[in-house]
């Protein structure tokens, strides 16, 4: 104790004399016996807070940990902040765990500490999916709810995501209140455990099937998908909560030919079947592209644990499975979607679709080609749900995304859905093959009529406390000393989130951003070339995110230009490095 810091040290203490359990504290004191300085100073040296996606950490002792006084103290802090909100009010809240280790003993954790506390609680009977918990804030008239997973985080992790009464995650200027409640409660005699039975209503299977009405009428072309209905799809849940909507969504539209990797249809904590349960990974996918090749598929597609992402897989032209990355299935989905709504007549001008300012710039230019209003929000999907309830009433949502393979198509919850994604998914490979074209064939039509759009992201993890400084270190640096050029491009704008300027490189123009304040900066080069960098809200990470592009005379000449656009990614990541 005497090497730690003061603050860790007084942490710690707290942690050993204060009226914590026996278990937790035995384990604190066998890490200061281990000598482990780092992994002591790691999990006490500051409290969890609200990122993009809400409370999130290992699983362990500790401030900087998730345990039950974590989980409960964030309880607590909610509790008394949607008393002080909702005041004379009967405030409802409902909850749902994905397949986390721990994740049904968090959720009843977080049920007994709003039930204690005289806030009546829906409490789902088992695992469900984030989107369906964001439904049922929406049905039941919740004040707010809180989804218990970790969404693509490695198996160590477990998180707690909070919700609005409007079904979408917490935004300021709630989640910095509510951080001040929980940093209040400076005792755990503060925070209620004990559960009052009556305030919590057990909710399930028919909230399942109301949830799935609203997914299916989503629909644009019932008898395309009736042509088609033996599409060949291989689905994986990767061991979590999608394998219990997802088939049944998908035959609820009419297709019969799911098929599932068995192996990753275990509710699994430990994803033993693969190293990281992320949609983005390819190794994760590896299971369903081998049971893909097997029986000839048409499309795969795979769920994070809680089943608000979604990787696909399409045949290319030599018809092998490709992995498409979040920007090339979000530009297929929106073409999709904004192509129907024009051909259908259903675009009247008051039309919008959203996305993140890291998402394709290329579904920009579809919206306005096709007559929608195209909004960029911050990272983040709570940004999105804040437009569209903000919007509610004046004008029409379509469908949202972010390039870390989110997507909502209807208004139905204010989250990502990968239930209704899938749907959506399934129904524009079923309209694209009746035309003829696999969605392959359809991206390169796409980037020759509109411009050929390359993405790429790099993550850099920085674990612990002096990663977090080293992350700090690097955005300082680049805001002090921004690039001048990036791959042989001349940096001609800079744009600074957190200092809301838009600085014109070559004018000297400065325009102020009408967003929230936010840690990202952005470069634009000359052709349009848009780098970005931002540290993660719910990971130890700074991603880089780099979007190049070209014009595509041909859809012949796809792989040809795209060797151009790989040459100036490359050529970025070096001037980056």
């Amino acid at each position: 104790m005497k090497d730690l810091d003061k603050n860790i040290a007084e942490r710690v203490n707290k942690w050993l004399t204060e009226d914590y359990d026996k278990e937790t504290k035995a384990t604190i004191r066998k890490i200061l016996e281990s000598g482990s300085k780092e992994e002591i100073t790691d999990a006490f040296y500051r409290d969890l807070e609200f990122g993009t996606g809400g409370l999130r950490g290992i699983v362990g002792v500790g401030t900087n940990r998730v345990n039950k006084y974590t989980i409960g103290a964030a309880t607590q802090g909610l509790s008394n902040y949607l008393k002080k909100q909702f005041p004379d009010q009967t405030i409802k809240v409902a909850l749902a765990h994905d397949n986390r280790n721990f994740a049904e003993y968090f959720t009843q954790v977080t049920a007994d500490v709003f039930s204690a506390n005289g806030i009546y609680v829906y409490f789902f009977d088992g695992l469900r999916p984030t989107p369906e918990l964001s439904f049922a804030i929406r049905h039941f008239g919740c004040q707010s709810g809180v989804m218990l997973t970790a969404s693509h985080n490695p198996k160590e992790y477990s998180g707690y995501k909070a919700y609005w009464n409007d079904g979408g995650q917490i935004i300021a200027p709630h989640d910095t209140n509510i951080i001040d409640e929980v940093l209040s409660i400076d005792s755990i005699s503060k925070i209620n455990f004990k559960a009052i039975p009556e305030n919590i209503e057990k909710i399930g299977r028919e909230i399942d099937e109301l949830f799935i009405e609203k997914v299916k009428a989503v629909s644009l072309n019932p008898d395309v998908i009736k042509k088609h209905h033996d599409l060949k799809i291989v689905f994986s849940p990767l061991h979590g909560t999608g394998v219990h909507l997802i088939p049944e969504a998908l035959r609820s539209i009419g297709f019969t030919n799911v098929n599932l990797v068995e192996e990753q249809s275990t509710i699994d904590g430990n994803f033993s079947t693969v190293i990281y349960p992320n949609p983005e990974e390819k190794e994760a996918l590896t299971m369903a592209l081998d049971k893909a090749k097997l029986i000839d598929a048409d499309l795969v597609m795979a769920t994070d644990p809680d089943a608000d992402r979604v990787g696909i897989a399409v045949k290319d032209d030599n018809n092998e499975f490709v992995l498409l990355n979040g920007n090339q299935t979000g530009t297929l989905l929106f073409h999709y979607l904004l192509d129907q709504w024009k051909q259908k007549n259903m675009l009247k001008g008051n039309e919008y679709i959203v996305k993140t300012i890291v998402t394709t710039y290329l579904i920009d230019r579809i919206a306005e080609a096709m007559g929608a209003k195209c909004y960029n929000v911050l990272t983040g999907f709570k940004f999105i749900g804040a437009l569209m309830t903000e919007l509610e009433g004046k004008e029409t949502f379509i469908a949202g995304a972010e390039e870390s393979y989110g997507y909502l198509i209807g208004d139905h919850v204010r989250d990502k859905d990968a239930v209704v994604a899938c749907n959506m998914i399934a129904e524009m490979t079923a309209w694209h093959l009746d035309n003829g074209k696999t969605p392959w064939q359809m991206l390169k039509e796409i980037y020759a009529e509109y411009g050929f759009f390359k993405e790429e992201l790099i993550s850099i993890t920085k674990s612990g406390k002096k990663g977090a400084e080293e992350i700090r270190e690097m955005m300082t640096g680049f805001r002090e000393n921004p690039p001048k050029s990036l791959g042989g491009k001349k940096v001609v704008k800079t744009m600074d989130y957190q200092a809301s300027q838009e600085r014109d490189l070559e004018t000297g123009k400065v325009t102020a951003i009408d967003l929230p304040k936010s840690n990202v900066l952005q470069f634009l080069t000359e052709g349009g070339n848009l780098i970005s960098a931002r540290p993660s809200g719910t990971e130890p990470k700074i991603k880089f995110y780099i979007s190049v592009n070209t014009s595509l005379d041909s859809p012949e000449n796809y792989y040809e230009k795209e060797i151009e656009l790989k040459a100036l990614i490359q050529a970025i990541k070096k001037d980056l490095s």
